[in-house]
């Protein structure tokens, strides 16, 4: 609280109010996702400009005391943090709601911590339900240690939202497979648009838009077997279901139908450098800043004060398909999911 007893808050000029931060914490990744990096991978930041522990739990308290209640860890891979341990037991002590974003490979020798520590909330990404396919989309192997983590998830009794980019020609003809998922598993699958990052040759003929994938679900299953499920605050995807299935699925339509009029969603690098849209190619450097001991509160709140209301400003496809406007914007791998 201030002085004056009010609770501080994030805000921006049209009044969204922004308690949720996405933490990166690595540039590395064990994966070379296609729509994420280039093949060629990326310049990694040098290890002295990354984040250590106490710096990433100094962000998180700075944050919390400026209304942030919920912090997802991205990356990268954030379980390739050798210090990952230190990071998850100092987030727990904090009044906030810790959530992971992770490919899986790895999960399986965090996942007692995981659970000690209240840590619930996982985000996993898998984008195709074929072995070959998978190699093909990540450019590595891995595929079966990735299902068995999945597994190992949902039988531990993890709040499991199931990340699928997809891509038109790549992996939209496993759509309804990816659905089928939901029949027995308790997991939310969340289809994802193809969105424009460097390196990965976006262009909207490669996108597989909101209303293409209900035409296309509502054909397999009949239009009043899927019912729409209502949106939560801050909502990112919309969600469904289809009747008598354990799950449900959601569309997160960055491009086709962007929800930017209810972002409540602010990223913070893994070299400490604000990012307050997705889609933004202007950073603030929050590490430099408090290295020098300089007031980093005021940088957050600049920042947040200065959000465009849609997309960074790209507010028509035209704009988002205008390489100049979107190309100098960093890969995903180097943002965080």
């Amino acid at each position: 609280m201030t002085q004056s007893g009010k609770i501080k808050e994030l805000k921006d000029r049209f009044g969204r109010v922004h308690n949720y931060l996405r933490i990166s914490l690595i540039e590395k990744c064990n994966l070379r996702c296609s729509y994420c990096m280039p093949a060629e991978g990326i310049a990694l930041s040098p290890k002295a400009s990354i984040m250590n522990a106490e710096e990433v739990l100094e962000f998180a308290r700075i944050f919390v005391g400026l209304g942030v209640t919920k912090i997802r860890l991205t990356g990268g891979e954030p379980l390739l943090r050798k210090d990952i341990g230190i990071i998850l037991e100092g987030l727990a002590k904090l009044p906030v709601e810790i959530s992971i974003t992770t490919n899986g490979l790895l999960v399986d020798r965090h996942v007692d911590a995981l659970q000690t520590l209240g840590i619930k909330k996982i985000n996993f990404s898998l984008d195709t339900l074929k072995e070959a396919r998978f190699q093909e989309l990540t450019r590595r192997p891995g595929f079966q240690k990735t299902l068995d983590n999945f597994r190992l998830l949902h039988d531990r009794g993890f709040d499991m939202k199931i990340n699928s980019v997809l891509i038109r020609g790549i992996n939209d003809d496993e759509l309804v497979d990816l659905v089928e998922l939901t029949k027995d598993f308790r997991v939310s699958v969340r289809f994802i648009e193809f969105m424009p990052f460097d390196g990965n040759r976006w262009d909207k003929s490669k996108m597989v838009s909101e209303k293409e994938i209900l035409d296309q679900l509502g054909g397999h299953y009949g239009t009043a077997q899927l019912a729409s499920l209502p949106d939560e605050d801050n909502f990112t995807a919309r969600k469904f279901k289809i009747a008598g299935y354990t799950g449900e699925f959601g569309i997160i339509s960055s491009v086709t139908n962007p929800f930017c009029g209810t972002c409540n969603r602010i990223r913070l690098t893994a070299n400490g450098k604000i990012k307050n849209c997705l889609f933004s190619n202007h950073e603030t450097d929050l590490l430099g800043a408090m290295r020098a001991g300089e007031d980093v509160e005021r940088l957050i709140l600049e920042s947040i004060l200065n959000k465009k209301a849609v997309r960074a400003g790209m507010d028509s496809m035209e704009k988002l398909s205008d390489p100049a406007l979107h190309s100098d914007n960093r890969s995903m791998i180097a943002i965080g999911g």
